[in-house]
Order: structure tokens, then sequence, then C-alpha cells
């Protein structure tokens, strides 16, 4: 991440932290104090973004995504876990037979 985005991400957070609506100006009034200068167009890209986006709520759920879900995923996981060993002994069967028929026709590669 850039150094200006990662900027305009931390003074959005302070911003959330303190309660405190995320606007261009605020960004770019915490971006001021801090002494950093990023390009003009960044802090009203990230106000935009996150006008309706609740950043608190983000930041506390972030553990909740779509891979974190135990119940929603387990069952499904399960049943792929059972169903790839099957399938790697199938493949190993199709070998075995693969290399068998060279054998039956009485020559193979390596003779």
């Amino acid at each position: 991440m850039a150094t200006d985005e990662l900027a305009c991400v931390y003074a959005a957070l302070i911003l959330a932290d303190d309660d405190v609506a995320v606007t261009p100006e605020k960004i770019s009034t915490i971006l001021k104090a801090a002494g950093v200068d990023v390009e003009p167009y960044w802090p009203g890209l990230f106000s935009k973004a996150l006008e309706s986006a609740d950043i608190k709520s983000l930041i506390t759920n972030v553990g909740s995504g779509v891979g974190a879900a135990p119940a929603g995923g387990a069952a499904p996981a399960a049943a792929a876990a059972e169903a790839a060993p099957a399938e790697a002994k199938k493949e190993e069967k199709k070998e075995e037979s693969e290399d068998e028929s060279g054998d039956d026709m009485g020559f193979g590669l390596f003779d």
C-alpha cells in the first residue's frame, strides 16, 4: 500500500475513533497536522468510499467474513475432505492400471 493511501486510512481511523464524520477537509487537516503530504485527490476518494460505511463496525467485524463462518462452511468442507482421499485413490488405481496395461502387452517403456 502506498504511503498516501496508508496516511489517509490512519486519518480516517482517527476520525472514526473520535466519532467525527470522515470528510476530505478533516482528513486533510489531520494529514497536515501530522506533516504528511499526499496527492490532493486521496482525501476525497477515501471520504467518498467511507461515507456510507460504519468504520467501527468494519473493524470489529473483521473475522466475520465469508470464510469465518464455521457453521455454514463446516459441512461442505467435511464432505470435500472425505471426497478428496477417494478421488486420490481412484487416480492411483488408474495410474496402476495404465502401468500394468503396458506390461500386459509384453513390452514396457524401460525394458
